[in-house]
């Protein structure tokens, strides 16, 4: 690939923007999922939406852990279309193929056999019932879910995210309508109201429908012909690349599940303190994970530069979008999470208007500007470093910081251990401190690693030991 002009911020931007907006927009429909889940269930019953908090916590630990394996394709294909190496690139596809496959078989087991999840959230018969029936049905979305994964990992690698978003776009305008028929049922059709069950099963059609989708898009575009991906049968599994994506992918999906687990987590604990707790959690969850998906979307859009000027042999270019990507991503981060902090309470009556919910979520929102911009800083530099295929000593901090910090502190905080916590810190407002500082502690370390493994990179590239 050509080397790119302009070496400002500005000039970065004009180049990061134009893959980052797709990848928000489709990031978006995506959590719509989950947002037209909560708002639909939220009107249901308390006992449906905290059955949703606990299954949905259960679902993204496992599809994220998952999901974060199959994404190693994304730098390797993007190094490889940097060089010019397509066809390669589609032969790296097919082996990410397999992975989805067998992750997907060892994902629907946990799914239908949740006991341990719920036995950590301590979920009374009713809820449990209701948690059960949900997994059943995004279990069935699980295989559809991973392997439009590849195809996801695949088109970001090499700068065609529009094709995802659209496909994203389709699928949520299937998932709205089934949600809301299969929630409250359509007495007329003979069709129960499922509740949080209904949700799950929507989400499996859903997705269904996207996988479809994504194969008629390979079969009908040209742009994909030089990767050679139809048209000569699934290549059989080889030991080579597949061990290369797993060495990449098992700490990048085992530090995508530590960062997530830390808050799905947070719902599965803060169940223990009742249905109203955990409902006001739900909706502050959601609401963080929607502001979360810029500065994700901008970590993708970088990584992906990043990723193609290494396999191109332009490291002085890679080391700039890296650290532009940063200070973009945190820019935005800071004036979306002022904004929401001072019209929080308008934010949430958008979401319920059970003022026991409001009362609870409220207070968890205080957190939103400093978790925002922490989060924003530990996603873009995560991103920026599996562009240069690093991942190990990104789990060691998200291990330290995630679960050590945040799941670990916010334990001690919302129950009182020590018996001397002030009763502000107590409940659900642990967690969130807790989990507030564990970010703010992986921000700031993540951004020192990528700031060393460039700095690196830039030595052995002048011929220098680094």
């Amino acid at each position: 690939m050509p080397p790119q002009p302009g070496h400002s911020p500005g000039a970065s931007l004009r180049r990061i923007l134009p893959l980052a907006w797709p990848v928000f927009v489709g990031q978006v429909s995506v959590l719509a999922f989950a947002t037209i889940d909560t708002l639909l269930v939220a009107r249901a019953s308390a006992a449906d939406l905290a059955a949703l908090a606990v299954g949905g916590a259960t679902y993204v630990t496992v599809f994220i852990g998952c999901m974060g394996i199959l994404m190693a394709l994304m730098p390797i294909a993007g190094q490889l279309h940097g060089a010019g190496r397509d066809a390669e690139a589609g032969r790296q596809a097919h082996q990410a193929v397999w992975i989805a496959l067998g992750l997907s078989a060892l994902g629907c087991a946990v799914l239908v056999f949740p006991a341990p999840f719920l036995a950590l959230a301590r979920a009374g018969p009713e809820v449990a019932a209701k948690v059960r029936a949900y997994l059943l049905g995004v279990a069935l979305a699980l295989p559809a879910s991973l392997l439009f994964t590849v195809f996801r990992a695949l088109n970001n690698g090499v700068s065609r995210p529009k094709a995802v978003m659209a496909i994203q776009l389709g699928g949520l305008a299937v998932k709205a309508p089934m949600s809301a028929a299969l929630v409250f049922g359509l007495a007329p059709l003979g069709l129960p109201a499922l509740g949080a069950a209904g949700c799950g099963i929507a989400t499996a059609l859903a997705m269904w429908a996207q996988l479809l989708l994504s194969a008629w898009v390979l079969k009908r575009d040209a742009f994909y012909a030089p990767f050679a991906l139809l048209g000569r049968g699934l290549d059989r599994p080889r030991r080579a690349p597949l061990l290369e994506q797993l060495r990449l992918g098992l700490p990048m999906g085992a530090s995508i599940m530590v960062e997530v687990t830390g808050f799905t987590f947070m719902a599965i604990f803060i169940s223990r303190l009742g249905t109203t707790p955990v409902a006001g959690h739900q909706i502050a969850v959601n609401l963080v994970s929607l502001l979360f998906m810029m500065p994700l979307a901008i970590g993708n859009a970088g990584s992906t530069l990043v990723a193609q000027r290494i396999g191109a042999g332009d490291l002085a270019d890679a080391r700039r979008l890296g650290g532009h990507s940063l200070l973009l991503g945190c820019s935005f981060a800071a004036v979306v999470g002022s904004a929401v902090f001072f019209w929080r309470e308008q934010v949430l009556g958008l979401y319920t208007s059970d003022a026991a919910v409001m009362a609870a979520a409220l207070p968890l929102l205080a957190w939103v500007a400093l978790f925002h911009v922490a989060d924003g800083a530990q996603i873009i530099a995560a991103f920026v470093l599996r562009a240069y295929k690093v991942a190990t000593v990104p789990l060691v901090i998200y291990v330290t910081a995630m679960w050590g910090v945040g799941l670990g502190g916010g334990w001690v905080l919302a129950f009182d251990l020590p018996g001397s916590v002030p009763l502000e810190w107590q409940g659900a407002r642990g967690f969130w401190l807790a989990s507030t500082t564990g970010l703010v502690l992986a921000g700031v370390a993540l951004s020192v690693e990528m700031g060393r493994v460039m700095g690196r990179s830039g030595v052995v590239a002048m011929g220098r030991r680094p």
